[in-house]
């Protein structure tokens, strides 16, 4: 949704906003940059956003004008500690997921039945053990073992 800078006063409204100020005028479906500039007030365009860390979240800061046109204004904060931990049980629960498909995809290499050379049969379990052992906050993935077939 679009947002205006007023110019007497400054605020920043949104469009909605911006027709109920104007109660008997009969806006167009699409309200021009021209429009807008008639009535006193100046279009907010988009500003970029700035890139976060895993810790830091971005947020709204008021708007800058840049070169004669006003953009929203973005800064970075950084998460509180509880916050931070919440992050943190959220990508351990994603990994665990990645680490247990990993597992379900290779459970078959254990199976008795199945002919694989006992060298093979052990890189897999390496490969199993390796995955359960991996940290979960910020795991660094084996390689899968090449399957070597004893028929």
């Amino acid at each position: 949704m679009a947002n205006y800078r007023i110019r007497e006063t400054g605020a920043v409204v949104t469009e909605s906003e911006f027709r109920a100020m104007y109660p008997n005028t009969s806006f167009p479906y699409v309200i021009t940059e021209e429009l807008v500039n008639d009535m006193g007030a100046d279009v907010v365009f988009e500003g970029p956003q700035p890139t976060a860390t895993k810790y830091q979240v971005t947020y709204r800061d008021g708007v800058e004008q840049i070169e004669g046109k006003w953009y929203t204004k973005y800064s970075v904060a950084d998460m509180d500690d509880e916050a931070k931990a919440a992050v943190d049980e959220a990508t351990k629960a994603a990994n665990r997921t990645t680490r247990n498909d990993k597992l379900r995809d290779c459970d078959w290499t254990q199976l008795d039945d199945v002919p694989l050379t006992a060298q093979c049969r052990a890189n897999f379990a390496d490969y199993r053990q390796a995955l359960r052992d991996a940290d979960m906050l910020n795991p660094v993935w084996p390689e899968v073992p090449s399957e070597e077939w004893a028929i």
